[in-house]
């Protein structure tokens, strides 16, 4: 797997998303391309399980690197199956059973799904911390203030991802617990000082810094820290000196999508995606628009035309997921069949479960 040219090198960095619920010709001519490191599918893209499968190997077989196939499966309010699969219970819900074993569960069976629709990537489990005032935002994605009790369910979740083989993912660094306003929309800006940050929010990346094999980096600012109104996103500081280096994180760093708003009132895509390469992170998510994925790609390649420097981080990246993609095991099992049987069992653990859930994460609740 060697990369001879830029553009193959530039499109390792990216992983996107798209509008369409089949492999029409403008998503196959995208993929040939410009040959991303992956593709995100969204609710909007599922129409059914057997539909899903199809989009997935039509997409894998476009491109010639194995991709990963991703998506935002958390359960509960960020829950991309539950019109095609059986709804998954949020963390909240599962962490508050008090059941440690069914935390690992709860991974295995959002995995299963994930794994009968072809998927190997899920974008889960949330280390942010649930603090009181991010709950209007995070909810129930978030399970406990308490940074070891977030460790504990997370390391849990991510075993039972893998026993399903689905790569697992840590966001959103270096952490919206304190956050007030949602970075789909408007950039949060996080006034908390250094200290108070590695005890608490950043404990999580540091305890789990060897089990992530994913870290999504937000679109917040941490002014007391960097001194700066950028995100972390496109901060070399938060990317390069904390998660690399002073925390000593080795597996892949990914953007959130470049298409929120919280990163786009920063500056335009072009900007953003260079920024954020520079910065420190390995892959860039672009999740949504053709134009916007184009623009982040053609940016890239003009940037590392212009600068070495640039040129140089492009390859460092595009070696690491390379050399990430040929360890992995979870990218090597792909089934061309689309499997009924794999997706009602899925669907019907899931469902069995949610219904064990109920009752308990109730009477805990009540206890507490």
């Amino acid at each position: 797997m060697n990369l001879t040219s830029l553009r193959q090198q530039v499109g390792q960095l990216l992983i996107m998303g798209f509008e369409a619920t089949s492999f029409e010709p403008n998503l196959e001519n995208m993929l040939k391309e410009w040959q991303p490191s992956g593709v995100i599918l969204f609710a909007r893209n599922m129409e059914s399980a057997q539909q899903t499968h199809a989009l997935l190997a039509a997409c894998r077989k476009a491109l010639s690197i194995r991709p990963f196939l991703c998506v935002d499966m958390e359960g509960g309010a960020v829950d991309r199956l539950k019109k095609i699969m059986a709804p998954a219970p949020s963390a909240a819900s599962v962490f508050a059973s008090g059941k440690k074993s069914w935390f690992s569960r709860h991974g295995k069976l959002i995995g299963a799904e994930c794994h009968a629709l072809g998927f190997n990537t899920d974008f889960a489990p949330a280390l942010d911390l649930a603090f009181e005032s991010s709950r209007p935002v995070l909810g129930s994605r978030v399970v406990s203030s308490d940074p070891k009790q977030t460790v504990g369910y997370a390391r849990s979740f991510l075993r039972g991802l893998r026993s399903a083989g689905v790569l697992g993912c840590g966001k959103h660094f270096p952490g919206l617990g304190e956050g007030t306003l949602d970075t789909h929309n408007e950039l949060a800006v996080i006034q908390k000082p250094w200290e108070a940050l590695w005890e608490q929010d950043l404990l999580p990346y540091r305890l789990l810094r060897r089990e992530l094999p994913f870290v999504m980096v937000g679109h917040a600012n941490y002014p007391v820290v960097t001194a700066d109104k950028l995100p972390a996103s496109i901060s070399y500081k938060w990317m390069t000196e904390i998660l690399r280096n002073k925390i000593g994180y080795q597996g892949l760093i990914v953007s959130d999508d470049l298409e929120m708003g919280a990163v786009l009132a920063v500056g335009s895509i072009e900007l953003t995606a260079v920024e954020s390469i520079r910065a420190g992170a390995d892959i860039i998510l672009v999740c949504r628009q053709a134009e916007m994925v184009r623009r982040a790609c053609q940016a890239l390649v003009k940037e590392a035309e212009r600068d070495p420097a640039f040129a140089r981080r492009v390859a460092e990246s595009a070696r690491r997921v390379l050399a990430f993609k040929k360890r992995a095991k979870e990218l090597k099992k792909f089934s061309s069949r689309f499997s009924v049987a794999s997706v009602e069992k899925a669907r019907t653990e899931m469902a069995k479960f949610a219904a064990q859930l109920a009752p308990a994460s109730a009477q805990k609740s009540f206890t507490i």
